[in-house]
């Protein structure tokens, strides 16, 4: 079993940031790409961004593309998400998840193990 723990949410006025981080334990090893995915009241689930193992490619989603960005940190097994200039449609409760499988990186089908959420709630 994996457990991802969400972190850093909160709430903050249109154009500031937060930086959630997702710190995995249990059965983490293996090279596992993670990805962030966000859910606002009444709406689907969506993918946000992704990283590979390594770091070295990254994706997003083009609504957050140029004001967020992941990372990772594979010696703390945690993944970040810094979200700058952030904007009341950004309001959503933001999953961090392991991808098991290859694709797109923007399926929610390409992830197993979820975390169970963090409130990001930015208002006008």
């Amino acid at each position: 079993q994996v457990q991802l723990v969400e972190s850093g949410g909160g709430s903050v006025q249109a154009g500031g940031s937060l930086r959630l981080s997702c710190a995995a334990s249990g059965r983490t090893f293996g090279s596992y790409a993670r990805g962030w995915f966000r859910q606002a009241p009444g709406k689907e689930r969506e993918f946000v961004a992704a990283i590979s193992w390594s770091g070295s490619s990254t994706y997003y989603a083009d609504s957050v593309k140029g004001r967020f960005t992941i990372s990772r940190d594979n010696v703390k097994n945690t993944v970040y998400l810094q979200m700058n200039s952030l904007k009341p449609e950004d309001t959503a409760v933001y999953y961090c998840a392991r991808r098991y499988t290859s694709g797109t990186y923007y399926s929610r089908g390409e992830y197993d193990y979820w975390g169970q959420g963090t409130q990001v709630t930015v208002s006008s």
